[in-house]
């Protein structure tokens, strides 16, 4: 008997959040800029959701009952780790991968074209040159989300084979 480990809201905010990246990206790559802004702020909604859900959600959503120390990461790489849900290791991934999201959602919000016709919502609290910085952070650092979510799916691959997810 299969017991599930995440509960409905957060599953919802996972598979929303995988729709809504692939969504940015679209919306981005064929220059749909208000649907992109529209994304990002989508995005920014779900994060802050599972923020709280983090901290006042049900018992296997809370990160104080996934997130471990060193000595645990440590103890899992040498194979003294038996549980349910994420394993230690598993844990800093889903802190990599919120904290990445997060910071390409603040980056969104002051980046800006190069002809300022694409513009985030927070943009003029910001200087011109912070802007532009922003920008190319958020085009940057987009591959490295996309590294993440690759080893992030290799991973459950790997465990749903061996038997152990």
């Amino acid at each position: 008997m299969k017991l599930p480990i995440w509960d409905l809201p957060t599953r919802l905010f996972h598979w929303l959040l995988v729709g809504l990246i692939a969504f940015s990206w679209w919306s981005a790559e064929y220059h749909y800029d208000d649907l992109h802004i529209w994304s990002g702020m989508a995005v920014l909604s779900l994060l802050i959701f599972r923020l709280l859900w983090g901290f006042f959600g049900s018992s296997t959503a809370r990160f104080a009952n996934f997130v471990r120390g060193p000595r645990a990461v440590f103890g899992y790489l040498r194979g003294q780790w038996r549980g349910l849900g994420h394993n230690p290791l598993g844990a800093l991934s889903v802190i990599a991968l919120l904290g990445l999201v997060s910071g390409q959602t603040v980056l969104g919000l002051i980046a800006s074209d190069e002809d300022g016709l694409m513009q985030g919502p927070l943009v003029n609290l910001v200087s011109v040159g912070t802007s532009d910085a922003a920008t190319e952070l958020h085009e940057e650092l987009f591959n490295v989300l996309l590294a993440l979510i690759g080893l992030h799916v290799a991973a459950i691959l790997y465990y749903r084979l061996r038997g152990s997810a």
